[in-house]
């Protein structure tokens, strides 16, 4: 840690070209930076959207990993998506894998995006760490 207790995150399954760390922690908070759903260590995108929706979720353990979270310390999680309803259909499942326990569940948004492209959701999340 460094500066205010900050600490730059950085995943092996994603590294961002520009000079930003995947997620940063400062104390108890824990947020990251914009999460394309590559392939580990690559700049490949998978062609599906379930495909894309574990990439993330690969990406998004790697950072609370090297956080020292865990899933239930997140609050929040928003999907950028290209089809709101697809997405939200898609994401359920594994959402309910992360997060099984309906009491006790963060925060979901799916944000509209524009774009037709291969990139079909991204994402970012805020966490709290509670340990």
């Amino acid at each position: 840690m460094v500066e205010n207790g900050r600490k730059s995150i950085n995943i092996e399954s994603f590294e961002h070209i520009n000079p930003i760390p995947a997620a940063t922690r400062i104390g108890p908070y824990v947020t990251c930076s914009i999460t394309p759903p590559y392939n580990s260590g690559t700049r490949e995108l998978p062609e599906t959207l379930e495909e894309q929706i574990d990439n993330l979720f690969i990406h998004v353990g790697q950072m609370l990993d090297g956080a020292g979270a865990v899933w239930g310390d997140v609050a929040k999680m928003t999907f950028y998506v290209t089809d709101p309803a697809t997405s939200r259909d898609a994401l359920n499942g594994p959402w309910e894998e992360h997060f099984p326990d309906p009491a006790c569940r963060p925060s979901r948004h799916n944000l509209k995006v524009p774009g037709n492209g291969p990139v079909l959701i991204s994402c970012d999340f805020v966490a709290f760490v509670t340990n």
